[in-house]
């Protein structure tokens, strides 16, 4: 029965991927196919290069997708995402700035910056690029890391009923690959005997390339329909692997559970409220004594009668005795309450239904609430009907994150190339025609009546300079036949259709350095990205940076699920300000052992920390370097910014050196004006005293006093003047020294900026 089960898991794997695989998902694969193969410069037919071929034209293409493709990468590309943690509550600041140093870490692990690079460019040039958040179980000697990767678009199979952006409502996403029996068993080798089992399956992928594989400039993935078993070197069998994700509801419990304390636990509370009491009544009693003890005072000074001191004095002791009372009820009331304390813990109904079945749990148990969560259940199987595994995901999204192009409202985005293609053509075809054109003018065709000519002789040197050619008396002399004066739409059709392109992309020639007037301020580059990308900006803003946020969403789901143990993690990417040698250590679930030894709990516990990830908003997009660093040394000489906060910006070497021996400087000059000003209150306190001695008529010892005093002020402002003179000298000598690596630098930064800029001119 159970491997009925099984199987019948297999078979619904296999039929959500046939009827994913629909006529719409293959007509929007076909058209994602095409617009990849002309990114690929794969932009002619088998026949439109035969055809062009026999009339003897050329079949050269101008692929101007790729440029543009590539600039539009570069943008998105920049630098690298970043993600901040907010923590919900004020205790979990830092756990959040741990979590940002986790994401970091997991990032570059992962090798982040390429797998970004790659899934934008899938979605530029397919429609859709996929991120995926997973755990590599035998990282770190088996205590798993959490990765990032992308999987490649076509693998991808989406209910086809989703109209989220990102797919979060979608019933499955699919993910099915054509693997060989030796792949299949290098990633699962616990299953090595199922998939022994399996028959070879011609179900893997068709290629929709233009071309087939023998005329093919660039060899596809779905050229290679077969493997090489490397035990036998023999072609290996192809097998389609699926791995359906699907969100699944689970019910969940949440318990409020009364949690008894331990006999020492209630013998300290009593101990503890029975020392709070002494000391209680002890601040008391004092009070009432002070309290009769001025009653008293007033009855001996006649200030009040007898009766009224009575009536006083037994009003207090009263108030003392209702204060006790008040304050024993109080005590009492709070250790009652910690020895009923009362916690709330989720669990799932099935562990909570096991664990009721224990009278003293049951007993303990104030109140439950049932629910409901979302979870993400992961099935794989192999072939037709091979089941390998299955199990639920603790997480409430699926790990695969989309980031679409141009998105349609249906799982099949448009991609950027897709509206280039018929532009593309036309300029490859006008540049062909024009080519084709040339080539007759240069290589005349001749009119010749029959017998006028030695053929063999005129086609050996009738495209010759200046050869002689015979023609037979009696006829007349052959004719040249001259082509037809090419149309000048065709060169304009090829300097409109760069401009058309660059119009469709949202790519203008400024953002490849292809232009003849470029901006030479920080102000002037500026308006440039900002005119100039506002449609890339427009698709980041809604489209790639929610998508991002999601991923770190997803990441923080998956990696606190994860992490769970003592970990210390080594950061080695510098962050902004640090140096690229300085190295940082995070280190989560620090375990809390009692003083018998027992581990009571964790500190920095990564699993139960709250906070919120959000992606900060342009942090991908390119800078301007060097004209943020003469933007930032016109504030340094305008006095906006200090000399450190420029050197901060700066590529100089062993900036982090300067700027520490800058602040020992400033330490050094603020000492210096702490001591001159107790030098000039030291001649201010002689000069007080001097004035009380003489009035007090002791000329001698003011006199005496003077002396001495003068003395040591006189040697103590020797030793500071010729310390001060001393730290100036060094002070502005290294101030000198700063400003010129300053200047240096800015020098040499606009310098390779002129060059670079003369370099793209002359291109």
């Amino acid at each position: 029965m159970a491997k009925r089960g099984r199987k019948n898991k297999a078979h619904i794997n296999k039929q959500l991927w046939d009827r994913s695989n629909s006529t719409d998902r293959t007509k929007w694969r076909s058209k994602s196919q095409k617009g990849y193969d002309f990114y690929l410069d794969e932009q002619l037919s088998m026949d439109e290069e035969k055809s062009l071929e026999e009339s003897g034209m050329p079949s050269f293409t101008i692929n101007r997708i790729l440029p543009i493709v590539e600039i539009m990468k570069y943008f998105v590309t920049a630098n690298s995402p970043r993600w901040k943690a907010v923590g919900a509550t004020g205790d979990d600041t830092d756990i959040a700035q741990v979590h940002s140093d986790i994401s970091d870490y997991c990032w570059h692990l992962s090798n982040g910056n390429s797998i970004y690079g790659q899934v934008v460019l899938d979605s530029l040039v397919k429609g859709v690029g996929y991120f995926l958040v997973d755990v590599d179980q035998d990282a770190d000697h088996g205590k798993g890391e959490v990765t990032f990767s992308r999987i490649d678009p076509y693998d991808v199979f989406v209910d086809p009923s989703s109209r989220d952006f990102l797919f979060r409502d979608a019933a499955f996403i699919m993910i099915k690959k054509n693997l060989s029996k030796s792949q299949l068993k290098n990633l699962f080798p616990q299953h090595a005997a199922k998939i022994n089992k399996i028959n070879a399956s011609s179900d893997y992928s068709s290629s929709y390339s233009q071309r087939d594989l023998e005329s093919s400039k660039i060899i596809q993935p779905e050229d290679v329909s077969f493997g090489l078993n490397p035990e036998n070197a023999e072609e290996d069998q192809i097998i389609p692997y699926y791995e359906n994700y699907t969100k699944i509801k689970v019910p969940f419990v949440n318990a409020f559970i009364r949690i008894p304390l331990t006999k020492d636990e209630e013998e300290q509370l009593q101990q503890s409220v029975e020392v709070q009491m002494q000391e209680f009544q002890s601040e008391v009693q004092v009070q009432l004594q002070e309290k009769i003890l001025s009653i008293q005072q007033s009855l001996e000074s006649g200030e009040i009668i007898p009766e009224r001191a009575d009536l006083e004095i037994k009003k207090s002791t009263q108030m003392m005795e209702t204060a006790i009372a008040e304050k024993q009820q109080e005590l009492m009331s709070a250790a009652q309450e910690e020895m009923t304390k009362v916690e709330q813990v989720v669990m799932t109904k099935k562990e909570f239904d096991v664990m009721m079945m224990s009278e003293q749990f049951k007993t303990s148990v104030v109140d439950f609430v049932d629910f409901f969560e979302t979870r993400i259940k992961l099935c794989c199987s192999v072939g037709d009907d091979i089941f390998l595994y299955e199990y639920e995901l603790p997480i409430t999204e699926y790990p695969i994150v989309p980031v679409p192009y141009l998105y349609t409202g249906t799982p099949y985005p448009m991609s950027a190339v897709m509206p280039l293609i018929g532009k593309q053509q036309e300029i490859n075809k006008a540049h062909q025609i024009m080519v084709h054109n040339a080539n007759l003018a240069s290589n005349l065709r001749w009119l010749y009546e029959e017998g006028s000519v030695d053929e063999s002789e005129w086609e050996q040197y009738s495209s010759s300079p200046g050869a002689l050619l015979k023609y037979r008396q009696g006829f007349q002399p052959p004719t040249p036949v001259l082509p037809a004066p090419i149309n000048n739409a065709f060169y304009s059709i090829t300097q409109e259709g760069k401009s058309d392109a660059e119009y469709i992309s949202g790519v203008p020639s400024a953002m490849m350095g292809f232009t003849q007037q470029q901006a030479e301020t920080y102000r002037g580059l500026l308006a440039n990205d900002e005119f100039g990308t506002r449609r890339l900006k427009s698709w980041m803003s809604t489209i790639v940076e929610p998508a991002l946020e999601h991923l770190g969403k997803c990441f923080q789901m998956v990696a606190q699920k994860h992490y769970q143990i003592d970990k210390v993690f080594r950061i080695v990417q510098p962050e902004a300000g640090q140096e690229p040698d300085q190295d940082k250590e995070v280190r989560v679930n620090i375990p809390i052992f009692n003083d018998f030894g027992d581990a009571i709990g964790k500190w920095m516990d990564y699993e139960t920390g709250k906070f919120d990830v959000r992606i900060i908003a342009g942090a991908t997009l390119p800078l301007n370097r060097w004209a943020l660093l003469e933007e930032y040394f016109r504030w340094f000489q305008a006095g906006l910014i200090d000399d450190i906060a420029m050197i901060a910006e700066t590529d100089i070497r062993n900036k982090k050196q300067l700027v520490d021996r800058k602040s020992v400087y400033s330490q050094m000059q603020s000492q210096i004006e702490q001591m001159t000003e107790a030098v000039k209150d030291s001649e201010g306190t002689i000069e007080t005293l001097e004035r009380q001695l003489v009035q007090a008529g002791i000329k001698m010892k003011v006199q005496q006093g003077e002396s001495e005093v003068r003395k040591d002020v006189l040697q103590t402002e020797a030793e500071q003047k010729l310390l001060r003179g001393m730290m100036q000298n060094e002070f502005q000598n290294a101030k000198k020294d700063i400003q010129r690596e300053i200047k240096d630098a800015v020098l040499q930064a606009k310098m390779d900026a002129k060059k670079d800029f003369d370099k793209s001119k002359e291109k």
